[in-house]
């Protein structure tokens, strides 16, 4: 194709719609024509009973909607004519049929006897209009680069020379116009609707090439190819592949291209390849197309030279245009054609394809409508692949949608009309082809003028001397002359008539040259007014090209300018939405910003009522605070008095009673006739415990009184008798009481001071701690505990135990009693017995006074073992 264009034309790709009749007449049907350019689709009842009525009736509008009486040259008229137009005046047109199986897509394209379709229609149009104007066989020749060259006539006579001489021993020959066409598309097209172009230029020469693909399973087949046949061993037909020429255009490689002089040979090569093409009977459809079809039409044209005899011999003055014709495989469901095997792959392939192609138009529409530049993945599929230069602006691109109104087809139908609605948004953009020839026009016109005069002149003297030239003028000329006078001579020795006719002869003579001489110049004068002439005529010629320059120059400018327009436009378009987008957005957060803002108010009066509230609190909790305190002081000074008061009444108590039980012991050692000797002297003791008894140093049995039984005491053998090693803290400050029950703990570390490393070297450690009871008396406590290590590489200790031991006089609280009933003397001084008891009480317990070496709060158990 000729890439010269000086403007470009941007539409819209439009989009047809046909209704096929249905099967039956009892088929429920799905599909309303509302009106020439609108459908409505009604759900089926069983899907708005399995959808609870989801699905509601949708209109979709198309360039121009087709009935089911709508014919196939209507539908020719309005769809592939202005495409068969443009083809013939170096316009390049895509026209592919869409829609599910079953749809009628095959039938709109190639039609049936009697009812051809857009095919056949449009290489009948095509002929009809460039018939005459035919160059003769293989003066157009392809370069298998989707290029055309010219040969002289000689070559080009040589060659179908040579070609009719191999199909003769070959192939029979290939049938041309006048034989009699196949019965089986012989009567596709009646007379009657026969149409042709207008405005055909005649001053060139065409030449038409067909050539017919299949794609299959996403692999390019040619269905013209001539396979050499072999029974035994068939060879499958081999794929081709897709490149690009020099004028980034894709084309197939390798792939065959048949020149055609009539609609019956065009037609006929296109019947061939049909018989090739895969089809395969499924559920939905009898004859269901397996691939994608492409039937293509290659239009070349070059001008005649300045005398309208000749095809100019230049390359770069060839123009090739071409117009493809695409019947697309349905797209089906596999649960709906219960397809399997290779049927299986087919569909997939095929839908998948489908779906390169709904995604390929939808990038084209973001792109357009949004300003973005996303890639557009036509490489995905061999068919998007192929036609990718129609989509970036090589040509007019229309769509027929075919659709079967039946009620089972819905779900899929809806799909195609969404594709449909989409790819009508879609514009292209299309070159407007520039006249590259700057020749006179009318020159076949004026040689066929010529010729016919030749021919009718010769027709009129056929005896007439090519050397005088034509008979007429020659007649004229001799009627013009003095007559000849007699020249019969009778005697030799005549004077008279041989000087009459030199006479004659001579004056003839004279005349010729002055009518010579009179012709020479007027033919000179002709010459020079056709040379003047032939100067304006040139120069207009120059003069018209210069402005054509200039107006193609403007209209590159305008073109320019109106799509700045355009994009502008549709940049202002944009950032109206967007400025609408960010008004509502702006009230919005206004509207948020005000309600933030009251809440905001209320919330602060909220917090200075609190803060009142809290305020006016606080002063009247300070007074209540203040009369508390001032009450609490009161009555802890008046209960410590109470308590300072009753501690002295109980150390009287206990000093009285000391006095007595001394005096009581000091009368019943009197009284003994066997006075046993006293024990040495112990360490002084405070005065409440300086007179009483002592306990034995043994701890196994409890010491005998000097009368009265004894009485074995029950105890729990202690925690600290265990076999780990222990460490054995006892401060120094601590008193040794000499008490029964003490504690032995074998192979202790003992300590007066809390060590480090003698807690290293431990699992248990005990503290004994002495303190005043509540009575007066001494009470010893162990406060025990397990040793572990911190992870700061020291030792802690987790206190899990307290024993308390006390020492208690039975005779005590009997005379406590007694004191207050019968005295002090009712008692029997001589019989004092010693009890041993031990009670155990659990609480926690917390031991602040170790926090300060780092070992951790624990809950500590306390047990209380008192002796008496």
């Amino acid at each position: 194709m000729n890439d010269a264009s000086y403007s470009m034309v941007i539409c819209c790709v439009q989009v047809y719609c046909r209704i096929r009749p249905l099967g039956a007449t009892d088929e429920e049907c799905c599909i309303e024509m509302i009106s020439s350019t609108t459908i409505q689709l009604h759900a089926p009842d069983g899907i708005k009973a399995n959808r609870n009525g989801e699905y509601k009736e949708t209109q979709y509008s198309f360039k121009k909607v087709f009935g089911i009486q709508t014919s196939q040259i209507e539908l020719f008229e309005d769809v592939a004519k202005a495409l068969v137009d443009d083809l013939i005046h170096c316009k390049n047109g895509l026209l592919f049929t869409y829609g599910v199986t079953g749809s009628g897509k095959t039938f709109t394209m190639t039609g049936s006897p009697g009812e051809g379709g857009l095919l056949p229609r449009s290489l009948d149009m095509l002929f009809n209009s460039i018939g005459p104007l035919q160059a003769k066989r293989f003066v157009f020749r392809t370069d298998d680069k989707n290029g055309m060259e010219i040969q002289g006539q000689v070559d080009a006579l040589l060659e179908r020379q040579k070609r009719e001489s191999n199909q003769q021993s070959t192939v029979p020959k290939t049938p041309s116009s006048k034989q009699k066409p196949d019965p089986e598309f012989a009567d596709m097209i009646s007379p009657e609707e026969a149409c042709k172009c207008e405005g055909v230029d005649e001053d060139s020469c065409y030449s038409v090439f067909v050539s017919y693909i299949e794609i299959y399973n996403n692999y390019i087949y040619d269905l013209l190819e001539d396979m050499p046949i072999d029974p035994i061993r068939p060879k499958p037909p081999q794929s081709k592949i897709l490149r690009e020429d020099q004028n980034h255009n894709m084309y197939v490689s390798g792939c065959t291209e048949v020149e055609v002089k009539s609609t019956v040979e065009a037609f006929e090569v296109f019947w061939r390849g049909q018989k090739k093409r895969r089809i395969a009977d499924t559920q939905l459809n009898r004859e269901s197309s397996r691939s994608h079809s492409v039937f293509i039409v290659k239009l070349a044209q070059a001008p005649l030279d300045a005398d309208g005899d000749h095809i100019l011999q230049d390359k770069n003055q060839v123009t090739v245009s071409q117009l493809c014709l695409v019947d697309l495989a349905g797209s089906e469901r596999t649960s709906r054609t219960k397809a399997e095997g290779s049927r299986l792959r087919e569909a997939g392939n095929i839908n998948q394809s489908l779906m390169t192609l709904r995604t390929c138009i939808e990038v084209l529409r973001e792109n357009q409508m949004c300003g973005t530049n996303r890639m557009v993945p036509y490489r995905d599929s061999k068919v998007t692949h192929l036609f990718k230069n129609y989509f970036d602006g090589e040509g007019k691109v229309r769509m027929v949608v075919c659709v079967n109104p039946k009620a089972d087809d819905y779900e899929e139908t809806m799909l195609v009309m969404r594709f449909a609605e989409l790819t009508q948004e879609v514009e292209v953009a299309r070159p407007v082809d520039r006249p590259i020839c700057s020749l006179a026009a009318g020159r076949r016109h004026r040689n066929q003028a010529f010729r016919d005069e030749l021919s009718r002149r010769q027709e009129e003297h056929p005896g007439g001397s090519n050397n005088t030239g034509d008979g007429s003028v020659l007649n004229q000329l001799l009627d013009s002359l003095p007559a000849l006078p007699a020249c019969e001579l009778v005697d030799p020795t005549d004077e008279q008539i041989l000087p009459r006719l030199i006479e004659v002869l001579e004056r003839r003579h004279r005349i010729r040259q002055m009518i010579t001489e009179q012709y020479t110049r007027t033919a000179n004068t002709l010459k020079s007014m056709l040379q003047e002439f032939d100067g304006h005529l040139m120069a207009k010629e120059n003069f018209i090209h210069e402005q054509r320059g200039k107006l193609g120059e403007k209209d590159k400018i305008m073109f320019n300018q109106k799509n700045e327009m355009d994009r502008l436009e549709k940049k202002s378009k944009m950032l109206e939405y967007k400025i609408d987008i960010l008004q509502k957005t702006t009230n919005i957060y206004e509207g948020d910003k005000r309600s933030l803002q009251q809440e905001l108010e209320s919330r602060e009066q909220r917090l200075q009522r609190e803060l009142s509230e809290r305020k006016r609190m606080e002063a009247r909790m300070q007074g209540m605070v203040s009369d508390t305190k001032h009450q609490w002081e009161k009555e802890c000074e008046r209960r410590v008095n109470a308590k300072q008061l009753e501690m002295q009444n109980k150390l009287w108590v206990k000093d009285e009673k000391l006095k007595q039980l001394k005096a009581i012991v000091s009368e019943s050692n009197n009284s003994t006739t066997s006075e046993q000797q006293r024990p040495p002297d112990k360490p002084q003791r405070n005065s409440r415990e300086k007179d009483q008894p002592r306990a034995p140093e043994k701890r196994s049995r409890s010491p005998l009184p000097t009368t009265g039984t004894p009485i074995r005491p029950h105890h729990r053998r202690s925690h600290s008798a265990g076999g780990q090693r222990w460490v054995d803290h006892k401060p120094l400050s601590n008193l040794d009481l000499d008490t029964v029950m003490q504690p032995i703990i074998p192979n202790a570390i003992k300590v007066s001071a809390a060590s480090e490393k003698a807690l290293s070297k431990s699992h248990k450690y005990v503290l004994t701690h002495q303190e005043l009871a509540s009575d007066g008396e001494i009470q010893t406590k162990l406060i025990k505990g397990d040793v572990f290590r911190t992870r700061g590489g020291g030792q802690a200790v987790q206190f899990t135990d307290i024993e308390t031991l006390r020492q208690e006089c039975p005779t005590v609280s009997s005379r406590k009693r007694r004191s207050s009933g019968d005295g002090p003397g009712q008692h029997d001084g001589n019989k004092m017995d010693w009890n041993d008891r031990e009670n155990r009480v659990s609480c926690p317990h917390y031991c602040p006074s170790l926090i300060h070496l780092g070992w951790s709060k624990t809950a500590i158990r306390f047990c209380h073992d008192t002796c008496s």
